[in-house]
């Protein structure tokens, strides 16, 4: 999809901007994406006090410690992981 924003400002260059907006996008298509299309964070019934927020937080630590290992994608870190119940505490270095 390609997407068009025109940004006006008297304080930034060009360079700056463009820096910017690339560091912003950067962050959507590694974390923002990941926790949409694998986790289907939007979908999520959970709406309830601080609910949302704790189960965001712990799909940040499952995407950041599967990035940290040899899987090509988290989709295929997560399954991985659940063929084996020892495996995610093995991947947060918790068992020998």
């Amino acid at each position: 999809m390609l997407q068009r924003v025109y940004l006006i400002t008297s304080v930034a260059t060009g360079a700056q901007l463009a820096a910017w907006s690339r560091g912003h996008w950067k962050i959507e298509n590694l974390l923002h994406h990941v926790r949409d299309r694998t986790f289907r964070e939007d979908d999520s019934k959970i709406h309830i006090g601080r609910l949302p927020r704790i189960m965001a937080s712990l799909r940040n630590l499952a995407i950041g410690v599967h990035r940290q290992g040899d899987h090509t994608t988290i989709a295929a870190a997560l399954r991985h992981t659940a063929r084996d119940c020892r495996r995610p505490l093995t991947a947060l270095g918790l068992t020998g």
